[in-house]
């Protein structure tokens, strides 16, 4: 079968989307709900590659077969044994090829209603990338303020309160500064492209979506085209806090690196290029004394404020804002239920 939209991909109706191709493509990439059967494993993918090179095609052909049926005949014995005979998978490799379309051949002799991906992976990529440059499908409005502002948390009530709401952070697994690393890590580049892709392809092109205020780089992951000049050019809500109240809310947020002192420590160690020795010493006293919200406060007022205000200055055009008394966790349902109607305003607006 051809795949022509995302749309189309989010609603294949097939039992099992199987992905042949090795482990660590598998782990890089796949199209969203396929399980990985590997027909070759990295190991040997790559032997028979070389055999390919250094030997002749024909042989490489000949042993890449005969690991192909070994490595067929375990998933048959393995994963596949309970499957009845009206069981309907949807099987794809790299490009549709010879690894996908061996394991088809004996799925299809076994009588299973196999189908293959026509250009398997790459054609699916293909759709991502397409996805990613091309402009939001609907209104943007970005949810805006400076570090410490709750925006993260604002934007997940918003969801729960029916809001359209695309959390990119939560995407790439990272709080987007260089206190941001989250447990797990962060995923490849192509698979923080497909995942934020489908999501994209989901909204409803009638309502707009809030997105949070990112540089062109969450982490070690890239915003695609699309996504970056949206945020870029869209219409802006900001949050602003006393400071005190945003240097508490960071103490919360952030207890994950300050429950590891040499994490903290390492971070902090790696703004002396950018601030006086003496106020990195500073920090880092307040740091190993426990005074994490003293250390907020003036790591917002000191580093990232400035910052920010800069980079404002330079690209925001059309802003609204919130004043927030309180970022307590209380107060972040009434937040989201304004940034809401500051949003339906700014898109209803000629």
């Amino acid at each position: 079968m051809q795949l022509t939209s995302l749309a189309g991909v989010a609603a294949l109706d097939f039992d099992t989307i199987i992905d042949v191709r090795s482990p660590s493509e598998f782990a890089e990439d796949h199209i969203p709900g396929a399980i990985n059967l590997p027909v070759m494993d990295d190991a040997e993918r790559a032997e028979v590659g070389t055999i390919y090179k250094q030997v002749s095609p024909f042989d490489a052909r000949k042993i890449g077969a005969a690991i192909v049926a070994s490595n067929a005949a375990k998933h048959l014995r393995g994963p596949l044994a309970d499957k009845e005979g009206g069981w309907r998978p949807l099987v794809y490799c790299w490009r549709g090829g010879q690894r996908s379309g061996s394991f088809a051949t004996i799925l299809k002799q076994i009588g299973w209603r196999v189908e293959l991906v026509e250009g398997g992976y790459k054609a699916f990529r293909a759709l991502v990338v397409e996805a990613g440059n091309a402009p939001m499908p609907c209104p943007v409005v970005v949810l805006d303020g400076n570090t410490g502002t709750a925006k993260t948390d604002i934007l997940k009530a918003a969801k729960r309160q029916g809001a359209q709401v695309i959390d990119l952070e939560g995407l790439a697994n990272h709080r987007g500064s260089l206190f941001g690393a989250m447990e797990g890590g962060q995923s490849s580049q192509k698979d923080f492209e497909t995942r934020l892709a489908m999501e994209v392809t989901a909204l409803d092109p009638s309502r707009p979506v809030l997105l949070e205020a990112e540089s062109s780089k969450i982490g070690d992951l890239q915003l695609p085209k699309g996504i970056w000049t949206a945020i870029k050019d869209a219409p802006r809500i900001r949050v602003k806090a006393p400071l005190a109240e945003r240097a508490a809310y960071l103490a919360r947020a952030y207890a994950d690196i300050t429950a590891d002192p040499e994490r903290l420590l390492s971070v902090i160690d790696q703004l002396r290029p950018f601030q006086p020795a003496e106020r990195i010493a500073q920090w880092q006293e307040q740091a190993a004394a426990g005074e994490y919200a003293a250390l907020a406060g003036e790591l917002m007022r000191d580093h990232y404020d400035p910052r920010y205000e800069k980079h404002r200055a330079r690209h925001v055009e059309q802003e609204r804002v919130i004043e927030a008394e309180s970022l307590a966790p209380e107060a972040i349902g009434g937040l989201a239920e304004r940034v809401i109607a500051e949003a339906k305003a700014l898109i209803s607006q000629p």
